[in-house]
Formats: C-alpha cells, sequence, structure tokens
C-alpha cells in the first residue's frame, strides 16, 4: 500500500464520519455560562466557560459564540476542557465576563475541511511531496494489524520510542536543536495543547541552555493555555504574540515616517520663504553699502568744495589761476556746492528707505534656533531613504499582515495535528522535518497530513505501549473520531 492509497481510504472514513454526524445532528448548541476573559494577546481572546453537566467538546473543534447580549456572535475554537470548564481561542472580544453564551459546535465542518486538506495531497502532487509519508505506511500498517511496531533510524524517518516521557522530549529537544543549528524549518505536533505547552518549554529551556535566542525562533501556533513552563513564558512565544509585536513596531516605525515626513513637508515652505526674504535682505543689505560708499565719497567731495570756498581769497595766485584755468572758480564752486548737496540729499532719502526695508525684512528672515538643523537632519534622513516619492510611497502602501511569510520566518512552529490539518494557512507553508511528540495518540488522518507539509525528514516520538491502548493508528469508529 502506498502513502496515496492510505490518504484514500481515510479520507472515506472521515467523509463517512462526517455524514453520520450531520445525519444525527451531533452540532447540537450548547449554552454555557460564567464566561471570563483570560488573557488578550494581539487579536485573539482566550475566554473560560462553565459547561452544563454531560456536555463534551473536543480539542480544536471550531465553534460560533453567540452572546446573549447584543454584541455580534463571533468565532472560537476549543482548546482545552477540564471537567465542565471549557477554554476556547475567541476572534472577537466579549468583554470581561459574559453571563452566558450559546456555543455551536461545527464537527461536520472540522472533518471537512480536513478531508479537504487529504484530496488536495492526493490530487495536487506539485503541491505536496508525499515521499517522507512512504515511510509511515508500513508503520501505520503494522499497527493497523496488530503487529509490535519496529525500531526506526533513517535519513527519512526516525522513530524514538521511550518509557520516560521526560527523557524522550529531552532527546527531542536536544534533536530540535541540532536541526535548528542546521537551519532546518520544524514543525512539532503534539496531541493536545497542554502537551504542547510542555514540550515547547522544555525545547525553549535547552535552547537557553545552549546559547540559542528560542524567542527569536520558537513559534507556539494557537495561544498557550499554560503561563510558563519550566520559567519559561509561554505566551511570548505564542504565533499571534509574536506577530502583533512585529507588526506593532512596524506600525511605530511608520509613524514615526510619518511624523518625520509631514514635519519635512512643514519646514520646507517655511524656510524656503524664509530663504527668499534672506536674500532680499542680503540685497537691500548690499544696495544700503553701495549708497553709503557713494554717500561718503560725495560728502567728502562736498567737503572740499566747502573747504576751498572758505579758504579760496586766501590762496596763492597761481593757484587761484591754475583752478580757473580748469574751470574752477567761486561760481562753478558754488554750483558743485548745490549738486553735491543734491545728490547727498537724494542719497540720504534712498538709505532711509532701504534701512527701513532692512528693518522689516530682519524678522522676516530670522529662523528660529535649531529649525535649521533640524531640517538638515531630516532632509539626510529622508535622502537615505530614496527621497519624498519613496517614501510616499511606503506611506501610501497598506500594511499586510502577512501570516504566511511571518511563519516562514520561525525555525520551530508549534501546532496540533487537528490545526495543522484544517488550518488553511498550513497547506501553503512547507518545512523540512515533521517532529510528531506523543504519535501514538495522533490519529493516522492527522499524522499524514501533518506528514506532507514536509520535504526532508519524519521524527516519530511517544512510548509503544500507546499504540495499542490509544488506538488512533486503526482504522476504526474510535480512530476516526479521534480524527476530530
Amino acid at each position: 500500500m502506498t502513502a496515496k492509497d492510505l490518504i484514500e481510504l481515510w479520507i472515506a472514513r472521515l467523509e463517512a464520519e462526517r455524514q453520520r454526524i450531520s445525519d444525527a445532528g451531533h452540532d447540537v448548541p450548547i449554552v454555557a455560562s460564567q464566561g471570563r476573559r483570560v488573557q488578550t494577546i494581539g487579536g485573539l481572546h482566550l475566554y473560560e466557560f462553565i459547561l452544563p453537566p454531560g456536555a463534551s467538546l473536543s480539542v480544536d473543534l471550531p465553534v460560533s459564540i453567540v452572546p446573549s447580549d447584543e454584541i455580534e456572535p463571533t468565532e472560537g475554537v476549543v482548546l482545552r476542557q477540564a471537567g465542565n470548564t471549557v477554554v476556547v481561542q475567541v476572534i472577537d472580544a466579549l468583554g470581561g465576563s459574559v453571563p452566558s453564551v450559546t456555543l455551536i459546535p461545527d464537527l461536520s465542518g472540522l472533518l471537512g475541511t480536513s478531508v479537504i486538506r487529504l484530496k488536495e495531497m492526493v490530487t495536487k502532487t506539485n503541491a505536496y511531496n508525499l515521499g517522507p509519508s512512504e515511510r509511515l505506511v508500513p508503520l501505520l500498517q503494522t499497527a493497523e494489524d496488530g503487529g509490535q511496531v519496529s525500531y526506526s533510524t533513517s535519513s527519512v524517518l526516525t522513530t524514538m520510542w521511550l518509557d520516560d516521557r521526560l527523557l524522550r522530549r529531552q532527546k527531542l529537544a536536544s534533536l530540535a536543536m541540532e536541526l535548528i543549528r542546521a537551519n532546518k524549518r520544524i514543525l512539532l505536533i503534539s496531541p493536545d495543547h497542554q502537551e504542547s505547552d510542555e514540550v515547547v518549554g522544555i525545547i525553549a529551556r535547552t535552547m537557553k541552555a545552549g546559547g540559542l535566542s528560542y524567542k527569536m525562533w520558537i513559534s507556539r501556533y494557537e495561544m498557550p493555555i499554560t503561563s510558563q513552563s519550566g520559567g519559561i513564558s509561554l505566551p511570548e512565544l505564542g504565533f499571534e504574540a509574536q506577530m502583533h509585536q512585529f507588526y506593532a513596531k512596524s506600525r511605530t516605525e511608520k509613524a514615526s515616517l510619518r511624523r518625520k515626513y509631514e514635519r519635512f513637508r512643514e519646514l520646507a515652505p517655511f524656510l524656503a520663504h524664509k530663504g527668499q526674504k534672506q536674500k532680499d535682505l542680503d540685497e537691500v543689505r548690499l544696495l544700503e553699502w553701495r549708497l553709503l560708499t557713494q554717500l561718503i565719497e560725495l560728502q567728502a567731495k562736498m567737503a572740499e568744495v566747502v573747504a576751498t570756498l572758505t579758504e579760496y581769497e586766501n590762496l596763492p595766485l597761481l593757484r587761484r589761476l591754475g583752478m580757473q584755468a580748469v574751470g574752477k572758480n567761486v561760481e562753478s564752486l558754488q554750483q558743485y556746492r548745490v549738486l553735491y548737496q543734491k545728490l547727498i540729499d537724494d542719497l540720504t532719502k534712498e538709505l532711509d528707505i532701504a534701512k527701513v526695508r532692512i528693518q522689516k525684512l530682519v524678522p522676516e528672515a530670522a529662523v528660529p534656533r535649531g529649525m535649521r538643523q533640524e531640517f538638515d537632519d531630516l532632509k539626510e534622513d529622508i535622502a537615505k531613504l530614496g527621497g519624498t516619492k519613496k517614501i510616499r510611497e511606503l506611506l501610501a502602501a497598506e500594511e499586510d499582515t502577512n501570516r504566511q511569510a511571518f511563519m516562514q520566518n520561525r525555525r520551530l512552529v508549534a501546532a496540533t495535528p487537528t490545526r495543522v490539518a484544517s488550518d488553511p494557512l498550513f497547506s501553503r507553508v512547507r518545512f523540512d522535518v515533521l517532529i510528531a511528540d506523543e504519535a501514538p495518540r495522533i490519529a493516522a488522518a492527522s499524522l499524514l497530513a501533518a506528514a506532507g507539509l514536509v520535504r526532508e525528514r519524519i521524527i516519530i516520538s511517544g512510548d509503544q505501549r500507546d499504540i495499542a491502548s490509544a488506538g488512533c493508528w486503526v482504522m476504526n469508529d474510535a480512530a476516526v473520531r479521534a480524527a476530530r
């Protein structure tokens, strides 16, 4: 049997189970009470509700949430049920406390999305790589036949069967750190969210002890239901928290850039106007200097004429005759004095006008202290970013919270197998290695769906005794229900 054949068998079983659930009307609304918000990270909220006695909701089951008041209905995913207390990851906030809500489960829809993923794996051969999945077929068939599952260590499939869970997970953590150092992208799946929180905490502690920045490389896809694990803050490793922090920083930087650009646009025309006024001021001051130079020259000539007229009668005869030879006599000197005085008066009026203009232009051309340097710094920053046109394009661009691109930048993504098989985001992301923690408790259909996302290697870890007791690899009704 090939991986494709096994996947097709599971498709048939899941479709049959989906039809049975739809015909039996199992997706019955449940009225939950005493709702309270446990945590909010980014755009997701964690709520806790009390279910009526006998009510049960499976892990990763999508539910529609209808509040009893005027709040609009929203969607959520069940993360855990302990007794009659259920923890739900909700898209829209319902408030700090909620008296009661109606939870409408969609088990039929969950099975339907899982079937769609499996069908894509057998029809879109170019989009999925079934090579590593082929190595799972003998393992799953042996469990189906009730035989003893053997150990396997190869470049494609590695099994890690140990009775001691802590030792097993420590080995997984060391292996994960080696793979991260080798620049491999890892998909880590665990049967439920409690198990996922525990193994993520162990891997984070191992990476921290090994000198690796676990916050940079590890991402827990769903909201963690445990706040801490061995001193590691799990909410910081949540995919939503990391993405929210990244885009919050991006928005902050964008807001800072917008403020700089708007300030630059505000200062540019202001300083251009000041520059023009300074140019006018310089021209008037130059004119004033020229007028003042001419005035000094005319005053010197005027003083010489006045002095000559005053002493004319006492001048030696020969000098007077020499002056008369060049047209300088009392009458001509009187005419020069009148002419010079008129020119001096005209220049004085022009100087007065220039001084008034200068007094007006000085405050108009004045630039507040530090503004010029501020503008120069802004101009330099904008030039480094590619100029005003490039900045306008950056500011005009819509912020796209690309979840796919963000996930592809993580080295280890931890999730539950049901979420991997049903969330559309995982159908667009590929990994190098699949690590299945507590694999015997993961349904074969979900295990195959996760294996189709990896290109190189699959690592199976768990307790062999759980294979028979859990029955998740056996194609019977219990296994189909476990695939939920």
